[in-house]
């Protein structure tokens, strides 16, 4: 069993905003397969499965807010009893341009406080990411820029982002993170 969390702040006013990268590749990735998320209450998130090439993969949406997506993603390995080895966190990156993706095998948390919860709640920085390019950044404060819509200019590069991330997850489902990494990076 795999998981895959997508973060991103839960709540209408933050659906389209870049800090919810994460929430857009699964919603999307659903939205293709047919799938809907339910509501799991005793795992902080919202849930739904697939199957590819015979094995089952959990897409996953915390319900904790960004800063707290930690709490959610062990509660979820516990659950399910998945290794480490077996998930992936999807995520927006502010130094990675819009429209470009990048797989990481570990990693401090670079400023980003979702995967600074996740590192904190798993006790290890060894886990497989994919990053999701939201910048440039203007000259503003990072915290008012990630929380800020994508403008009508930048949707269809955010959508075929969307696409390339969902194909490069499932390469990375069939290949590993190695492969991955020097086919996406």
């Amino acid at each position: 069993m795999k998981l895959i969390t997508g973060l991103g702040n839960i709540g209408d006013k933050y659906c389209f905003t870049r800090h919810n990268a994460g929430f857009m590749v699964l919603d999307k990735w659903a939205l293709d397969n047919n799938l809907s998320f339910r509501l799991e209450n005793k795992l902080k998130c919202m849930l739904t499965r697939l199957r590819l090439d015979g094995e089952d993969v959990i897409l996953a949406k915390p319900t904790t807010f960004m800063n707290l997506s930690g709490e959610a993603v062990r509660a979820i390995i516990d659950y399910y009893k998945i290794d480490i080895k077996d998930v992936l966190i999807i995520y927006d990156d502010i130094s990675l341009d819009l429209g470009r993706i990048r797989f990481r095998a570990n990693g401090s948390d670079g400023g980003h406080n979702g995967i600074k919860s996740i590192i904190k709640h798993l006790g290890t920085q060894n886990f497989d990411r994919l990053k999701i390019g939201i910048g440039p950044q203007p000259n503003i404060p990072s915290e008012n820029f990630v929380l800020q819509n994508f403008s009508n200019e930048q949707m269809p590069i955010l959508k075929d982002t969307l696409i390339k991330s969902i194909d490069a997850v499932e390469f990375y489902l069939a290949n590993g993170i190695q492969k991955t990494q020097n086919k996406y990076n």
